[in-house]
C-alpha cells in the first residue's frame, strides 16, 4: 500500500488536508521533522492535531502538544507527559504499540470509530498518525489529528457499550 492509499483511506476532509501538509512539508526525504510542519498553514487544524516525541533509546514517547479539542477530550494537557504515565488507565498497551509502530516502521495509520473512550469520552471518530523524523529517515515522533463527535445514546447508565480496541486501526507502510 502507498501513501495514495492511505490518503484514499480518510474520510474527513480536515484529515486530508494535515495529511497532505505532511507530504508537502517532507519535500523529497523520507519523513519531515517537527521542525517541518508549519503552524500557520494548518491553523485551522491545529484544536484536533496531537503530537508525540519518541526517544528510541529510552523506548519511550513524551507529549509535544495538543490542540485545545484533544485537552479538552482528555480534561488535561499531554505537553511535557510520559505516555505512560498520561494513559496509565487507559490502555498505554495498546496505544503505545500503535504509535511505536508508526514511528519505527515507519507507517501510518488510519483509525475509524469509537474514539477517546479510554478518556471517558464517548462517540466516534477519525484519526490518523502520520511519522516523523528530524533527519528525514530515522522516526522520531508522531503528528497526528483526531475529529470525533460525542454521542450520548451510547450510554448505558454512565458505562460505553464498546471499548477502545473496537477502533478499526489500519497501517499503511511508508514507501
Amino acid at each position: 500500500m502507498s501513501f495514495e492509499d492511505f490518503l484514499a483511506a480518510i474520510g474527513e476532509p480536515a484529515l486530508r488536508e494535515v495529511t497532505l501538509h505532511w507530504r508537502a512539508a517532507r519535500g523529497g526525504r523520507r519523513m519531515p521533522g517537527w521542525k517541518d510542519i508549519d503552524p500557520a498553514a494548518l491553523a485551522r487544524h491545529l484544536p484536533i492535531i496531537w503530537s508525540w516525541k519518541y526517544d528510541r533509546g529510552a523506548d519511550s514517547f513524551t507529549g509535544r502538544l495538543a490542540g485545545e479539542e484533544i485537552n479538552a477530550a482528555f480534561g488535561k494537557s499531554l505537553r511535557g507527559a510520559r505516555m505512560s504515565e498520561f494513559f496509565a488507565n487507559w490502555q498505554y498497551d495498546l496505544i503505545f504499540a500503535r504509535s511505536k509502530r508508526v514511528v519505527t516502521e515507519p507507517a501510518f495509520a488510519h483509525g475509524s470509530g469509537p474514539v477517546f473512550i479510554h478518556a471517558g469520552r464517548h462517540g466516534t471518530g477519525e484519526r490518523i498518525i502520520l511519522p516523523l523524523a528530524a533527519d528525514g529517515i530515522h522516526g522520531d515522533g508522531i503528528l497526528g489529528a483526531t475529529v470525533y463527535r460525542l454521542e450520548p445514546s451510547r450510554f448505558d447508565e454512565g458505562t460505553a457499550q464498546w471499548d477502545l480496541a473496537a477502533e478499526k486501526v489500519e497501517f499503511f507502510p511508508l514507501e
